[in-house]
């Protein structure tokens, strides 16, 4: 039995179509203020505050977008607390406010985000304004609701669930729906996997083989499934494993590189989560880039947790493998295959 209703995804559920840039982030336009000044935003599993440039900012990444002004909305309301978000390659800084936001035609009124005041150099290179955290309220800053538990308490989605569609760079379609499934980007049933953690999303992840030969995360580890990175990130010795096993090299700059002639040859990855395997071939763990060097879309990262890793949902990486829904009374992760697997 599923545990929730198909029958209900259109009932009382909002769909936001996303863009995929190059395969490296996903974004969706919202609507903030009355009368509404839209921003393009990531929809990111792995923060869970909203926030979007203003005309308060100085920084030169915020000249780049679009910038919210309060002065323009009467529904507008200043919040009580500075914010300070910190991202892996820097952060932003601003205020609390409060308004109405509309996602996907459902309109959350008295939302509480964020306003930037400073932003780190590389949000200058963003193609979205900002973003829309989709995480849990455990892991936001200033303990503020996320947009989307403001939806489930309100009544304002018929399931209290979220699912997420990432198509990969030569398809279209990508989405967000929220209260529900879309049934048309999978086949075969629907495998959930428990959260291990109620504040990213975390779940245990089994192993990482090659050629049937454990590679990495031995004996088990922890991961985060993040749509808002556009890398697999994971401890430099498995990741170092990893690149030796499929034949890379490091060049002066610290890439694992190999001849794109040799993709054909390569072995495939496959991440075994709750006992569903999940392959992934050299074509979508490989990026090209010009004429014949090709990275891979795996990172080093001495300073994360012991045996723990991100995992992205680009759709270079993962085309489709892992849509996520979000089930709040019984927060689990799901996986959908567009194409039934034998071994699932």
């Amino acid at each position: 039995m599923y545990p929730y209703n198909p029958m209900a995804k259109f009932d009382q559920s909002g769909i936001e179509s996303m863009t995929n840039d190059a395969d490296l982030s996903y974004y969706g336009v919202i609507s903030i203020g009355t009368p509404p000044q839209s921003f393009s935003v990531i929809f990111d599993t792995g923060s869970s505050n909203l926030w979007v440039p203003s005309v308060y900012c100085s920084s030169q990444a915020c000249q780049n977008h679009n910038k919210f002004n309060p002065q323009q909305s009467s529904t507008f309301k200043w919040g009580s607390e500075s914010l300070s978000i910190q991202y892996g390659t820097g952060s932003m800084t601003g205020h609390l406010a409060v308004d109405t936001v509309e996602v996907g035609g459902i309109s959350v009124a008295n939302q509480v985000f964020g306003i930037s005041q400073t932003e780190a150099p590389f949000m200058a290179n963003m193609v979205a304004d900002g973003i829309l955290g989709l995480a849990f309220q455990s892991i936001a800053s200033d303990n503020v609701v996320p947009v989307f538990d403001n939806m489930v308490s309100e009544g304002l989605v018929s399931q209290p669930m979220f699912s997420v569609y990432l198509s990969s760079q030569s398809e279209q379609g990508s989405e967000v729906v929220f209260g529900g499934v879309d049934s048309s980007h999978y086949t075969g049933q629907i495998n959930w996997i428990p959260l291990s953690s109620a504040t990213y999303w975390q779940i245990s992840m089994d192993s990482v083989t090659i050629n049937g030969q454990t590679v990495a995360c031995s004996g088990g580890c922890q991961a985060i499934i993040d749509t808002g990175t556009s890398l697999i990130v994971g401890p430099t010795s498995d990741i170092n494993n990893m690149n030796s096993w499929v034949g890379a090299s490091t060049d002066q700059y610290g890439d694992a590189t190999v001849n794109c002639q040799n993709i054909g040859n390569m072995p495939d990855v496959t991440f075994t989560l709750n006992g569903y395997a999940f392959t992934i071939p050299a074509s979508a763990y490989v990026s090209q880039r010009p004429p014949t060097v090709a990275t891979l879309a795996l990172a080093r990262v001495a300073l994360i947790s012991s045996g723990s890793w991100e995992m992205s949902s680009s759709g270079s990486i993962m085309p489709s493998l892992i849509p996520r829904i979000r089930k709040l009374v019984w927060p689990r992760l799901c996986s959908q295959l567009r194409h039934p697997v034998d071994n699932l």
